[in-house]
């Protein structure tokens, strides 16, 4: 009797430990079965939930590569597809369709010896129906693009001079565009260049400066010519001016000369044909007398005037007609 109760009284202590041990288990299982979805909705969605329930989600413009035991299989299309993880299959990557652009700057030197630095954008997309090619067969695409880029540029750029790297410029973009086709460079990896550009080339800060001030030096001369030139034109008007409006001013003076004449004739043949027993003579010493009072009048009535006669008198008019009359028969006597 008393081992039965023995007995009994083990098995009880057996079941309340089993039974300790079952909550402290389910415990611990339902913490993990909670870890687990957390990390299934919330950690790498996509990808840990295709993995773990075999569907996954492709978005547009992209495709996924499906291994089959780390071998590639099929290209998946945007949408949802089935991957059973349980026979091997598994999402080896996405590959995105759209256009990439990649910024690439080269140094190089021109013909003339100035080094200079040669900016290339190059625009490229993954085709689709080569996206295998394009997923395994290239590493690292930018470092394969840029190679060819250098390559061209450094053998297109030493040929040209400075200034022909500047006017050339969409033709070392087209030469790159070629190289980067040629032979299928990058379709035979699953890639098409879509674009090229050059977008810039930068030289060396003082060449840079150099170039400017050569440009002003050049753009100073232009106007020191141009200005020269307009100075010329100017003088050139202005004596043309004092010609024509000298050549007047002796027509002006001319016509009044022979105005003074004829009217000094025709007082001189008037006064003697009006008093009896004067000769030309007379009348004309007469009249130099009535101008040379005229004249002392007008000097006398201008407070500016700065004419002097040196000797002035009466009588020295006489003496004016007689030099005046004596050069002209002089002049007749020469003439003969």
């Amino acid at each position: 009797m008393c081992w039965y109760i023995s007995c009994f009284s083990r098995g009880w202590r057996w079941v309340v430990f089993l039974l300790e041990l079952s909550g402290k288990i389910g415990v611990i299982l339902e913490s993990f079965f909670e870890t687990l979805v957390v990390k299934l909705l919330f950690v790498q969605g996509r990808s840990i939930m295709g993995q773990a329930l075999g569907c996954i989600q492709v978005d547009q413009s992209t495709v996924a590569i499906k291994e089959n035991f780390g071998k590639f299989n099929d290209v998946l299309e945007p949408g949802c597809h089935c991957v059973p993880w349980c026979v091997g299959s598994q999402l080896g990557g996405y590959l995105s369709l759209r256009v990439q652009h990649l910024d690439i700057k080269c140094e190089t030197k021109t013909k003339d010896n100035v080094f200079v630095t040669v900016v290339a954008a190059i625009q490229y997309r993954a085709l689709a129906e080569k996206a295998s090619d394009a997923y395994y067969r290239l590493s690292n695409t930018k470092e394969q693009i840029q190679a060819y880029v250098f390559d061209v540029v450094r053998a297109s750029v030493p040929k040209l001079s400075l200034d022909k790297v500047f006017e050339q410029k969409n033709e070392i973009a087209k030469a790159v565009e070629e190289e980067l086709e040629k032979a299928s460079a990058m379709s035979h990896y699953g890639y098409e260049i879509v674009q090229t550009l050059i977008v810039d080339i930068e030289p060396d800060v003082q060449v840079k400066r150099a170039m400017n001030e050569i440009n002003a030096a050049s753009r100073l001369r232009e106007a020191a010519s141009e200005k020269a030139e307009a100075d010329k034109i100017l003088q050139i008007k202005r004596a043309e001016g004092e010609a024509e409006a000298k050549y007047l001013a002796g027509l002006g003076i001319a016509r009044q000369r022979q105005a003074i004449v004829d009217g000094l004739r025709d007082s001189v043949l008037g006064f003697a044909s009006n008093v009896p027993g004067t000769s030309s003579k007379d009348v004309m010493d007469m009249v130099l007398v009535t101008q040379y009072f005229d004249t002392m009048k007008e000097i006398g009535a201008s407070s500016k005037s700065s004419s002097v006669f040196i000797p002035h008198g009466p009588g020295a008019v006489r003496d004016i007609a007689s030099q005046i009359r004596d050069g002209l028969l002089q002049g007749r006597i020469d003439e003969v």
